[in-house]
């Protein structure tokens, strides 16, 4: 991990190697192991930025982790390889990639991963410890930078039989007339546009908020006007996917668009989508089961508290997997589960939480009279929502970083945790989200879930 803090997010060094000591010395200390003093230095760029003894100290944890690797397969995640495969079949691009659910699914059909754009460095984090990509594959700012300093990444480029992205558009709303191209708010969408056109992958995939939807007409026009030539004629062709209608515990409906260059109808990749839905069908029971029970907290301003009340960071996995964990971690043994921690709630809204019936929202009698909006109730009516446990769960979103009010647990009195969102998105128990709660909320809320990004990678990698 330091290669990829000196490398992609130097100014927050202090910050991210406090919270890299800490998670290290906690996995140290789940295995019962002795740190060792050590013998190399594995971090010669740390000389300088860092004080002596933190240098020591981080060199002492990295050099027990690296003796214990071969018994602990997880320690490796913190050694990169740096090697990759400029040959491997299936080589694809994200492109606002965050924290990589577009990218895990892909990769779980078959695809390989060589190129990341994120503008955000914690976002981009995250995808690069969950990946064994060299740091150097991840470009950390904004696309349009890219596009203009694009040489340096021809190599790894080249050859691309997929590039993915959900490029942030304003004028997908139904309110904006402007044409899309001409939209000032939307150079990220002409810069994916730009990146498509000069890397000319053999299919791509768009994917967006369902009102993309509406403005399909002109975003035929612009993919016309960027990818169509003499050489190069993309088929084109576009879906509402809703990840519930695919057995994802998940009310989640989103617009693809899906493109190819190598001659074959892009309507029929959506045929086949449809056509092979899996025969199983989860809902929201299913992605929280197994999970330790927490507490609710009302302890304010104390985010480094983790114990068995309100969850931890890190710690071991205890279940013995059922149907959907073995679904969602694809078979694998899990030995440690990340990003399962309470956050703060007041007293009134744990009350509200506690009385409040599944599929209940703010206008129930339950908590009328402790209710904080009542005057506002046609505003804020769900404001506060208890998720039904038989149900798949309404639409994981990132305004969970701020409360998780609208997603409250259906058998305990307090919101979703981080992991639990996770779940729902279908990451793999051991996909450690980084950085701070808040953030972990924020990224796993804005990802592609997982499962369909990869129900979709199955049905475009059979046409390579």
């Amino acid at each position: 991990m330091l290669e990829y803090y000196l490398n992609n997010d130097k100014k927050n060094l202090k910050r991210n190697l406090k919270r890299l000591i800490s998670e290290i010395e906690e996995l140290i200390n789940l295995e019962e192991l002795d740190l060792r003093t050590s013998k190399k230095d594995y971090y010669a760029g740390l000389k300088g930025l860092v004080s002596q003894s933190e240098a020591n100290h981080i060199n002492n944890l990295y050099y027990t982790l690296d003796q214990n690797k071969k018994k602990y397969p997880y320690f490796n995640k913190y050694f990169k390889d740096q090697k990759i495969n400029f040959k491997t079949d299936h080589k694809f691009a994200d492109l606002f990639a965050g924290c990589g659910g577009m990218s895990l699914g892909l990769e779980n059909a078959g695809f390989n991963l060589v190129f990341a754009n994120e503008i955000n460095p914690l976002y981009c984090e995250t995808l690069f410890f969950n990946k064994n990509i060299p740091h150097d594959h991840f470009y950390v700012d904004d696309i349009n930078k890219l596009i203009d300093n694009i040489k340096p990444f021809d190599k790894i480029l080249k050859g691309l039989d997929l590039v993915c992205g959900g490029p942030p558009c304003q004028g997908f709303s139904m309110a904006n007339r402007q044409r899309i191209i001409d939209d000032p708010r939307n150079n990220l969408y002409k810069a994916y546009l730009k990146f498509l056109q000069l890397t000319k992958p053999k299919f791509f995939i768009i994917e967006n908020v369902k009102g993309m939807a509406n403005k399909i007409d002109e975003i035929l026009a612009d993919i016309k006007i960027f990818l169509n030539d003499e050489t190069n004629t993309y088929n084109i062709s576009y879906s509402l996917l809703n990840a519930k209608d695919y057995g994802l515990p998940q009310n989640r409906e989103r617009f693809f668009i899906i493109g190819n260059r190598i001659g074959i109808e892009s309507k029929q990749i959506f045929e086949n989508i449809k056509k092979n839905k899996p025969k199983h069908s989860f809902v929201l029971n299913d992605a929280l089961i197994n999970l330790p029970k927490l507490k609710p907290k009302n302890i304010k301003n104390k985010n480094d508290i983790e114990n068995l009340d309100f969850g931890f960071t890190i710690t071991k996995n205890r279940s013995i997997g059922s149907e959907f964990e073995k679904y969602l971690n694809n078979g694998r043994k899990i030995y440690y589960l990340f990003n399962h921690k309470n956050r703060y709630n007041n007293e009134r809204d744990i009350e509200i939480f506690k009385r409040l019936p599944q599929g209940a929202n703010s206008l129930h009698d339950s908590i009328k009279e402790i209710m904080p909006y009542s005057s506002r109730n046609h505003m804020f009516k769900d404001k506060y929502y208890k998720l039904k446990g038989t149900q798949p769960c309404k639409t994981i979103t990132s305004h969970m970083k701020f409360d998780c009010n609208m997603y409250i647990h259906p058998n305990q009195s307090r919101g979703l945790s981080p992991r639990e969102a996770a779940r729902i998105q279908t990451f793999p128990d051991d996909y450690f989200i980084r950085g701070t709660q808040n953030n972990w909320y924020a990224q796993v809320g804005n990802a592609v879930p997982v499962k369909l990004a990869e129900i979709i990678g199955k049905q475009i990698i059979k046409y390579l």
